[in-house]
């Protein structure tokens, strides 16, 4: 590969990592042609873009962002690597985990979400967890809701017999 061609790799990479900030490495060496083809075709179902690239090509990538935390990442760049780029910051960790209970592969090596670095199959349940950003909306629109419907059903429950209290007691106030 010439020069020109690996300076317009770094240079592509470091686009897609300012574009978007949240990816994973996983291993996927091993996987046969049509298992590969059926992780390419879930990536792109779940809008995941998935590359698989030379670690050190990546590393220079990376070295372009100038983070602390993403040089944690650095020791694991060895053997293949994928790198799976995504909006949602959980759905490759979704991924990796159901598709590899049932081929043994891909599997974690780290990740970079949401500004940290988490490092080690180990780390896969923890990022299932993560939340996107549309539950945290739901949450909150959830716990807005909450004092609400206690009200209304509270209200709804004792048969409308304290509405009208409460109301005439209001008016016999004026």
């Amino acid at each position: 590969m010439r020069k020109e061609e690996k300076t317009q790799i770094i240079e592509s990479l470091a686009a897609q990592l300012e574009k978007t900030p949240d990816f994973y490495l996983a291993d996927i060496s091993g996987l046969n042609a049509e298992k590969t083809a059926l992780l390419r075709r879930t990536c792109f179902e779940k809008q995941i873009k998935l590359v698989v690239v030379k670690n050190t090509l990546l590393r220079k990538a990376l070295e372009t962002k100038g983070n602390k935390e993403v040089e944690l990442l650095f020791p694991i760049l060895e053997g293949p690597s994928a790198v799976m780029f995504t909006e949602v910051v959980n759905s490759p960790a979704k991924l990796i985990k159901e598709f590899g209970k049932k081929h043994g592969k891909p599997v974690l090596k780290g990740a970079y979400v949401q500004e940290c670095a988490y490092v080690g199959e180990n780390q896969l349940d923890a990022l299932v967890a993560i939340k996107s950003r549309e539950e945290l909306i739901g949450d909150i629109i959830g716990l807005l809701q909450a004092p609400v419907r206690n009200v209304i059903s509270a209200l709804e429950s004792s048969g409308g017999g304290k509405i009208a209290g409460i109301v005439k007691t209001l008016s016999e106030k004026e």
